[in-house]
């Protein structure tokens, strides 16, 4: 009787007692070795030896696995990862990964984080070259420069108005709380709070936060 190429032992018929077959099994050749059913003579040694090695393997993956779960991914290099902060601005990102300090109390000799990392010398010694990109904005005069948290926040910073200026700091208009209008006072560029309309102060150029407006 035939048998199906790739099998792994091959039954032969031997002299035996009448009408009885002995069953011989045949070592197999080097193309049958471990395949799904591994039982020839000569082959069961390799088999036993690459599954061996196939569960090391297996094992070795699961330990770095279950490692990652433990302790976690391995720590970001501390401070200089982009965080948004609670007031939903661009923040530094302490070393416990949790807390994020608002860009201006960065260098501000007051220690936020709990190891003091957003008052390390290399941060503070050279301001702002040391300090993140996303930390710092560029006034239309190159000589001045503000926290990233300090643009469009109404107020005149840079001292030209560029940190409120749509065309360079890309602000958006002004919230429910602020009056847009040209602005007296130079602390503020377009837009003045609402509270100081009709509080017999001219702060717009046209009375508009007097006559107009309406805190």
């Amino acid at each position: 009787m035939p048998f199906p190429l790739g099998n792994t032992a091959a039954l032969l018929s031997a002299p035996g007692p009448p009408g009885s077959l002995s069953q011989v099994l045949l070592p197999c050749l080097p193309t049958d070795c471990c395949q799904p059913c591994c039982a020839c003579v000569g082959c069961t040694r390799r088999c036993v030896c690459v599954s061996a090695a196939a569960l090391l393997v297996l094992a070795a993956i699961a330990a770095v696995v279950a490692l990652v779960v433990v302790l976690g991914l391995p720590p970001r290099t501390p401070g200089w990862s982009p965080e948004a902060s609670s007031n939903n601005r661009t923040g530094f990102l302490c070393d416990d990964r949790v807390t994020c300090v608002p860009a201006s109390q960065v260098c501000n000799r007051i220690r936020n984080c709990r190891n003091g990392e957003d008052e390390q010398e290399k941060l503070c010694d050279d301001l702002p070259s040391n300090l993140p990109g996303y930390l710092v904005f560029r006034c239309s005069n190159p000589m001045y420069w503000i926290y990233a948290d300090q643009r469009c926040n109404g107020m005149n910073d840079c001292g030209d108005c560029s940190d409120e200026m749509e065309s360079l700091a890309a602000c958006p208009p002004c919230g429910s709380e602020w009056w847009r209008c040209t602005p007296v006072l130079y602390e503020y560029c377009t837009c003045i709070p609402k509270r100081l309309c009709r509080d017999s102060i001219q702060d717009c150029a046209s009375w508009s936060d007097e006559y107009i407006c309406k805190p």
